[in-house]
């Protein structure tokens, strides 16, 4: 499967600033990459939860595979591709390469060791699902699709800047919400039965707050999510110590701007003109305060 991308949620605020949540899968190689861009909030699924054999199922039915087969010069970027005989040969060492990973993957995982263990011998053929929230792309999309980049990077962005231009953004008003994979319809009664006494609103952000966790609206077996279980994935979240805060940084509510200036904008953390859910949490950064 090519380099894909998901809007979950669009919104623009009063003052025209948009808040924009995709849904991505990529070669896990190229994560480190994608990680060097610091205005995007992210979470991603994680080798450590995913079964082994269901990893291994993923890796021969759908390997990460390099788009483009450059031929070796020197610099960063190959300009010509290898010869037909040697992009065959050099596709099926790649596979070859896949094929000794698993079996030496599925005779540690009989030893008995753990999946965060026994799966990071298959990573470099795993695809990663990521969910990133961010109001500040251009600059990701001028280094990303520019000719310049890695193959597999630009392919991602330029599937990015493809879902970012089919998708109208939703008016999101002051006190209204940005909240991906919660959707009003389906999960409106659901929520009101697993918890009629609940903050409502609390409880659709704790809810969006899970499911950006899982990179899902599903669950982790693939199967529609549980109310109930959400919010108790949420309480295992943001009820730790340390709590794990970064699933909350993909909810967001307009800030308010007058005389010139933000309402909070000590709360916007990494968005412009939103203030984001994370930020209004006790405690949501640890520092290390010894001298």
């Amino acid at each position: 499967m090519p380099q894909t991308a998901k809007m979950i949620c669009d919104s623009i605020s009063p003052m025209g600033i948009r808040l924009k949540t995709m849904q991505l899968r990529y070669p896990k190689f190229i994560h480190g990459e994608f990680m060097t861009h610091r205005v995007f909030s992210r979470n991603a699924s994680s080798s450590r939860a995913i079964p082994v054999e269901r990893l291994i199922k993923d890796v021969i039915d759908d390997p990460a595979m390099p788009v483009y087969w450059g031929k070796n010069q020197t610099g960063m970027q190959a300009r010509e591709e290898l010869d037909p005989f040697n992009y065959k040969q050099s596709v099926d060492t790649w596979l070859h390469a896949r094929d000794e990973a698993v079996q030496y993957a599925i005779r540690m995982a009989g030893f008995g060791a753990h999946k965060q263990i026994v799966n990071r011998i298959i990573e470099p053929w795993c695809h990663i699902n990521v969910v990133v929230t961010a109001t500040e792309w251009a600059n990701f999309y001028a280094l990303r699709r520019h000719e310049d980049a890695q193959p597999e990077m630009k392919a991602l962005a330029d599937a990015m800047w493809e879902a970012e231009q089919a998708s109208t953004p939703t008016p999101c008003s002051v006190g209204g919400w940005h909240l991906p994979y919660y959707d009003q319809e389906t999960d409106g009664k659901a929520l009101f039965l697993a918890n009629p006494g609940g903050n409502p609103l609390e409880n659709m952000i704790r809810i969006s707050v899970a499911r950006c966790a899982r990179v899902s609206y599903l669950t982790h077996e693939g199967k529609p999510p549980n109310v109930k279980d959400d919010l108790k994935l949420y309480d295992r979240l943001v009820g730790s110590k340390p709590l794990h805060a970064s699933p909350c940084e993909h909810q967001a509510t307009p800030d308010l701007y007058s005389y010139g200036g933000w309402d909070r904008p000590e709360q916007h953390g990494n968005l412009t003109g939103w203030i984001q859910y994370r930020k209004t949490l006790p405690n949501e950064n640890v520092a290390d305060r010894r001298m």
